[in-house]
């Protein structure tokens, strides 16, 4: 089972005012089921630079920015479509 934690953080937009966005935290199911890789693959591209990095939930626990991984996706699909060409 995945959590899927939303919560509104005030973040600066490009005028420099305070705005809320909501940001959801997926765990490690999560990101494994959306990428399709697995574990080890997924901190190895941590470890290249290559896949976004976790956040500390506290303790042991670690989540990723639901954000950035749909960044991360669409960069792999816009990539994979250019090498297609």
């Amino acid at each position: 089972m995945s959590v899927s934690n939303e919560k509104k953080h005030p973040v600066l937009n490009s005028t420099n005012k305070i705005t809320n966005i909501v940001t959801a935290i997926l765990r490690l199911p999560a990101v494994k089921d959306r990428t399709g890789l697995s574990r080890s693959t997924i901190y190895l591209r941590i470890s290249e630079g290559s896949f976004p990095k976790p956040i500390s939930l506290g303790g042991r626990a670690v989540g990723w920015i639901e954000a950035e991984i749909n960044d991360w996706l669409n960069q792999q699909i816009i990539t994979s479509r250019k090498n297609a060409d």
